[in-house]
């Protein structure tokens, strides 16, 4: 539908137009939650993404230009975000694990959303072995298998030119194959 967004719906919602900025959340919530609970692996915080998202795509639309997808421009502003409470994660893993040996306090094994979520071995593997793709890689498997996007797309969005995206994909496909070979008995 992107193909199809009427520039009239985007002048309305930057002229305030509660409904034209309700069509414009619908159409796209579902794709930037998926993106953001891809990269996060918890839907509360994928729904604070969300939110966070269309607030600031919504305080900047008049600076979007129509020269890119809209699509793309959107979830250019969600994996920012999405990144952002990644860092913001990693500042509080890194505390909990100082005051955690300050106090030597014995940590309980905490079960992973992703782990709670995935229940075959075959899925498990394959997710697991996507997180442990450095963020480049990682990030470009989950944009164009998860999120079906365009080679081009994924340029724009994470401001690469296409020939690093081909590559990075292509490693990250070999990197998986060769973590993965041990399910197709390889």
């Amino acid at each position: 539908m992107d193909s199809e967004e009427p520039s009239h719906l985007i002048s309305d919602c930057i002229a305030g137009d509660e409904r034209a900025i309700e069509m414009l959340v619908r159409q796209y919530e579902a794709g930037v939650f998926r993106l953001a609970l891809s990269i996060l692996g918890e839907t509360s915080e994928a729904n604070e993404v969300t939110q966070e998202t269309f607030i600031a795509a919504l305080k900047s639309l008049k600076n979007y230009q129509e020269r890119t997808s809209f699509k793309a421009w959107l979830y250019t502003i969600a994996l920012n975000i999405s990144r952002s409470h990644l860092r913001k994660r990693k500042i509080l893993e890194r505390l909990r694990t100082t005051l955690t040996s300050i106090f030597q306090i014995d940590p309980q094994k905490q079960v992973l959303p992703e782990d709670m979520v995935i229940r075959n071995e075959s899925e498990a593997a394959v997710w697991n072995s996507l997180n442990k793709l450095d963020e480049r890689h990682r990030m470009v498997v989950v944009l164009r298998y998860f999120h079906d996007l365009s080679i081009t797309e994924i340029s724009k969005i994470l401001s690469v030119n296409e020939g690093t995206i081909h590559s990075r994909l292509h490693t990250a496909r070999e990197k998986l194959r060769s973590a993965l070979s041990h399910l197709h008995g390889e």
